[in-house]
């Protein structure tokens, strides 16, 4: 596994494969890592599913980011700290994979999710299958090498439209060259969905900030529903980001979330703000 999966990827090694049914495993984010966002942890989740998925087919197939019912974030994780992670299996063959999963520090949970579905396509796409087989047969073994990953940059945003406590919408200018590309994918680079995810979060924190209750207070996404990937983001786009208030309170505000490519809608979610207690 040295050099590759260097940059994106959030397991460290597999403890437990009952093959179709559930996997579980580990992973610590780097005591050097520069920004962990907590979508990564839904990711290093998600990732932990895909290998369960990829060694049922036996490397003919990956997941891709599709569809997630819930996200529920009781905790964040910082440099240093090992997640433990589990997926169920509920259902994979080599048209999709439907799962859910937990990541826990010291055995507190974390996060959650439910009800998720990734597609699965063509291996050989993205990247080598044997590759893939070693890297899978290294996390089954002595586990890949700690201290991975370096963090993310702070995304490029640019407010086009403010309406306070409204809506917010802007401009995200997909980088041309970032290293988390080089394992999303080796030989079809893609914008990772939890990253974009992460983009429009940061967006519904700043606008819920407006709202005259919530105002000054310490907020935090508790809750992202019904997400919806319907397209594959390049290096070097631009897409248009928005939230939109729905509904709110004095503890939270519900927003609804889009992300668009030349007009065409590449994603969607719905997100709960809370007020936060840490």
């Amino acid at each position: 596994m040295d050099g590759r999966f260097r940059a994106f990827s959030f397991v460290d090694r597999i403890t437990r494969l009952d093959p179709g049914h559930r996997i579980e495993g580990l992973y610590t984010v780097p005591a050097t890592a520069s920004r962990f966002p907590a979508a990564l942890m839904a990711e290093a989740v998600g990732q932990l599913a895909a290998w369960s998925a990829m060694s049922s087919v036996n490397f003919t197939h990956r997941p891709v980011a599709g569809l997630a019912g819930e996200t529920r974030y009781h905790g964040a994780a910082v440099p240093g700290q090992t997640l433990q992670l589990a997926a169920e299996i509920e259902r994979c063959d080599d048209e999709a994979i439907a799962y859910g999963g937990t990541a826990s520090i010291d055995g507190r949970c974390v996060l959650e999710l439910t009800h998720c579905v990734g597609p699965m396509l063509p291996m050989e796409e993205f990247d080598a299958p044997e590759a893939v087989r070693a890297d899978f047969e290294t996390l089954m073994g002595p586990g890949a090498a700690s201290g991975r990953f370096a963090g993310v940059d702070v995304p490029n945003m640019e407010t086009t439209e403010h309406s306070a406590g409204e809506r917010l919408r802007a401009v995200l200018q997909v980088p041309e060259t970032a290293t988390y590309f080089d394992d999303h994918f080796p030989r079809r680079p893609v914008y990772p969905g939890t990253l974009l995810m992460d983009n429009l979060s940061t967006l519904a924190l700043q606008l819920a900030g407006d709202l005259p209750a919530l105002n000054g207070s310490r907020l935090a996404v508790a809750r992202v529903r019904d997400v919806k990937i319907r397209a594959f983001t390049a290096p070097g786009q631009a897409l248009e980001l928005e939230a939109h208030v729905q509904s709110s309170s004095s503890d939270g505000a519900q927003m609804k979330l889009a992300a668009r490519a030349d007009g065409r809608t590449i994603a969607t979610a719905r997100i709960d703000v809370e007020r936060s207690l840490a």
